[in-house]
């Protein structure tokens, strides 16, 4: 998914709210006519109105939505045409007809939820967003909504050194509103220093169907990756969290969460060793459905597992608050 163009419409004209723009990455500004030379002051930006680089009539076109003789306008016109579609409310199918059929689509956007809805389309997104705000924190509300990427993961293999079974305790289920393919998974550990990369249950089982869009966690004081470089708690996620999920090259993608199941099973502790000397560990439940994904695509089941088997992890150094890397005199164990 590209990130889409940004035009922000500050009228009536508003130096503050102007300048948040520019300092978000907004690279064009809509103004009132007659404001060309105050906009061209603040940096080097395209500027839409009657005197600007882009100029309604001319270069794009404007429209609600209210009904389908707007989407027939567009439509109608010629492929090349850009137009600025001010929707009714958050009506979707409209705009999926219209990304369907290649049309260059800017859209306003009011909200990080509007921002988001333009950017999922068809999983395309809209080729731009018009942000509307009415303060400058607003704007860079809006801003960091259209430029958030869920993030990608720098892989490293380890070699198992252990593998020991424990007691009974708490482990997490993380059933997602994605289809998980391949060895794609979720990032989990017992310290956000060592992650390993745990698998969906996609694989046929003898005992029970495949769950594809299920991550079998680990315990329930885990870590696991969030979208943007952050980190949560298993025992935080709830029905409407993201979470991350990367395959074997560390590519990220965002999920939502549907359901987190805890309950009580047996469960296995799994250290591994980096190149660096490090050993990471983290506690899963002890069932041959839970597989952790090794270089080239291969997955190894817990209930397999052997020391010295290869396995993919996230390295970084420890030390997070609330989530968010920070550095600071740290040990975990």
């Amino acid at each position: 998914m590209m990130a889409p163009v940004l035009w922000a419409r500050v009228i009536p004209w508003d130096k503050e709210m102007a300048v948040a723009a520019l300092e978000s990455g907004v690279e064009t500004l809509w103004v009132p006519d007659g404001s060309h030379g105050r906009a061209q002051e603040l940096g080097r930006v395209r500027v839409v109105c009657a005197e600007g680089d882009l100029r309604e009539g001319r270069d794009f076109r404007v429209t609600g939505m209210e009904g389908k003789g707007d989407e027939t306008s567009i439509l109608s016109s010629p492929e090349e045409m850009m137009w600025v579609v001010f929707p009714r409310e958050r009506e979707v199918i409209p705009l999926e007809n219209l990304v369907a059929w290649r049309r260059r689509i800017l859209v306003a956007a009011r909200t990080p939820e509007d921002v988001a809805l333009c950017r999922g389309i068809l999983e395309k997104g809209v080729h731009g967003i018009v942000l509307i705000a009415d303060s400058p924190g607003g704007i860079r509300l809006l801003a960091s909504a259209a430029r958030k990427e869920p993030g990608n993961a720098q892989l490293v293999e380890g070699r198992v050194s252990e593998v020991l079974p424990l007691g009974i305790g708490d482990r997490v289920c993380v059933d997602t509103c994605t289809l998980i393919e391949g060895s794609r998974g979720m990032l989990v550990g017992n310290s956000s220093a060592g992650l390993f990369l745990i698998c969906a249950e996609n694989v046929p089982n003898p005992y029970v169907l495949p769950r594809p869009f299920r991550i079998n966690a680990g315990g329930i004081h885990s870590y696991c990756r969030l979208p943007g470089g952050r980190t949560a708690y298993l025992s935080e996620l709830a029905a409407g969290s993201e979470v991350l999920l990367v395959d074997g090259t560390g590519a990220g993608e965002t999920a939502i969460v549907g359901r987190v199941k805890v309950e009580r099973r047996p469960l296995i502790m799994v250290r591994a060793r980096v190149v660096s000397g490090t050993v990471h560990s983290a506690i899963l439940q002890n069932a041959e459905t839970i597989r952790l994904a090794g270089p080239g695509g291969a997955a190894v089941s817990v209930a397999r597992l052997r020391e010295g088997d290869a396995v993919l992890m996230a390295e970084e150094a420890a030390g997070r608050h609330f989530g968010v890397a920070v550095e600071e005199t740290i040990r975990e164990n």
